[in-house]
């Protein structure tokens, strides 16, 4: 007989993981389902270089999930279940620029911005923090929550009653403006450009994409306020608490299972068919996948779609790829600047000018010859990672093109894709520019480990051409827009059918915030209609 359950969950990234949770926690019977052979997405701690080096091979990072709903709502059932994490109170960020310039953000504010040359600039970094401080439960809720429902609208009219008319307008002008531009327009110097402006990268977004001026203050306050945490023996730890309360409680939880396609029965989705194998769904299906596989290859064209949204997800747009690169070494670096050995997350960049100069290389096709490289060092706050005495670097890299047409510096054949030559050829670049800072860095490294783009592409369907964040977040894509002008809600379309994950608002990282949407939606409209949990499946 055919499986039948309250809801179907097609896809175990955060985003799914969380979706599955929360509504099982209500009371509803769950499946969920996951084409490859483990949980977790982009979620995975593995020893890629050495025995006892773990790496975090994809995400690492988690101050998006504990400031979120998802993480409010599930925190203390994933900590019973052995999630911990570790933290900086120090400095938790900075850049380090290509003449050896060092800029630190320390979780103190006022402690950072004693590194601003101006005295206004230190007094305007303060004042950016603190309004929005003031305007971020207004302006997290607009970010956050779902944009088209009367929720947002709540939202948008606290702040004007806070803001008024001038100040309300000046936020909007804010997400309508670039990084680059926003840090010309309120600082005389550049550190904020420099400290801040590389971060835009893990939002999806270059120095010069429009959005930027807003998630800049977002950004920094969010790292002042929750530092840069990540899980206690590597991110593997954080899909184990979610495998074992999904056990508690009592959800279906299958791997290696690939959705076929989605059935759909009278206009509404009413289940999906997996191996061959039909389970029903009595209330909805949540698919954390791409626009471009939901409405192009799961759901059957006879399914009541907009011809529409059918043409706009044939035209979404994917972003940049990116790179991981694992390095294991025998020893710390030995950093120009010894402050450095104590930072977990930093970037090698000159602000908007060379990242975007690489942004643009990217986008163009070519390999960067400058790229922005984001270093982490996990170790530093969690030790259990590395054998005693030993370091690691997480490095990643998120400027560049999926099949490139050439190298910006002319020098390394791309003509037969990611080639092992040319994977090892960039990161000899990449490593290169991390040796300018700790010139001892070569004779420390024992081994080193790459996923490419093309192995992002093949590791995760929702990362297409190699891009790790479901879409580009340019402003046209995302907000009321994200994924598609036509279907924006959460709630598809088609009846019975839900949208989550990086592709949906809002967006990538690892808040698990469309899933948390989505589930807590589905949750409040079976309470106010008073609907019976397991009652019949739809006809």
């Amino acid at each position: 007989m055919a499986r039948t359950v309250d809801a179907v969950v097609v896809g175990s990234g955060v985003n799914g993981l969380v979706a599955a949770t929360e509504l099982a926690k209500d009371g509803w019977s769950v499946a969920l389902l996951e084409q490859g052979d483990r949980l977790g997405g982009f979620i995975a701690t593995e020893e890629r270089t050495l025995p006892g080096y773990l790496h975090d091979t994809y995400s690492s990072w988690h101050p998006l999930f504990v400031s979120g709903g998802a993480y409010a709502a599930l925190g203390e059932d994933l900590h019973r279940h052995g999630l911990e994490y570790r933290n900086g109170d120090g400095f938790v960020t900075g850049t380090v620029t290509d003449d050896g310039r060092v800029l630190l953000a320390h979780r103190d504010p006022a402690t950072t911005a004693q590194a601003f040359a101006h005295a206004e600039d230190r007094a305007a970094y303060l004042a950016m923090l603190g309004r929005f401080l003031d305007n971020a439960d207004a302006i997290g809720g607009v970010l956050s929550g779902e944009p088209r429902s009367p929720r947002t609208l709540r939202h948008i009219a606290a702040l004007l009653r806070r803001e008024r008319l001038a100040g309300t307008e000046a936020w909007l002008r804010s997400a309508l403006t670039s990084g680059r531009s926003y840090c010309r327009g309120v600082f005389r110097g550049d550190e904020a450009d420099v400290m801040w402006v590389p971060w835009l990268l893990h939002a999806g977004l270059s120095p010069d994409h429009a959005g930027g001026g807003l998630l800049l203050p977002v950004l920094a306050a969010s790292l002042h306020g929750f530092g840069v945490p990540v899980v206690a023996g590597g991110a593997r730890n954080f899909v184990r608490a979610f495998e074992t309360l999904l056990g508690e409680l009592h959800v279906d939880v299958r791997t290696g299972h690939p959705v076929e396609r989605l059935q759909v029965t009278d206009g509404r989705v009413t289940g999906v068919v997996c191996g061959g194998e039909h389970i029903h769904a009595r209330h909805a299906v949540l698919a954390s996948v791409t626009p471009t596989a939901l409405y192009g290859e799961l759901l059957p064209q006879g399914a009541p779609v907009p011809a529409a949204v059918r043409d706009q997800a044939r035209r979404y747009r994917y972003g940049r790829a990116a790179m991981q690169l694992h390095v294991a070494l025998a020893a710390p670096p030995g950093w120009h600047d010894e402050r450095l050995a104590g930072v977990p997350l930093f970037h090698l960049s000159d602000g908007s000018a060379s990242t975007g100069i690489a942004c643009a290389e990217a986008e163009a096709g070519l390999l960067p010859r400058r790229p922005t490289v984001v270093v982490g060092q996990q170790h530093v706050i969690d030790p259990s990672r590395v054998p005693e005495g030993a370091a690691a670097l997480w490095i990643q890299l998120q400027e560049l093109p999926f099949a490139a047409a050439g190298d910006a510096a002319g020098r390394l054949d791309t003509d037969g894709g990611w080639t092992k030559a040319l994977t090892e050829g960039y990161v000899e670049r990449v490593l290169a520019r991390v040796a300018r800072h700790a010139p001892d860095l070569p004779g420390k490294v024992l081994a080193w480990d790459a996923v490419t783009p093309a192995d992002l592409a093949a590791h995760n369907p929702n990362a297409v051409a190699g891009d790790p964040y479901g879409g580009s977040a340019e402003l046209d894509q995302s907000l009321l827009w994200r994924p598609l002008p036509g279907a924006s809600r959460h709630a598809t379309p088609v009846p019975g059918l839900w949208h989550i994950g990086a592709s949906t608002h809002p967006g990538p990282g690892l808040g698990g915030g469309s899933g948390h949407l989505a589930a807590q939606q589905l949750i409040r409209g079976t309470r106010r209609r008073g609907r019976r949990r397991n009652g019949p499946a739809p006809r």
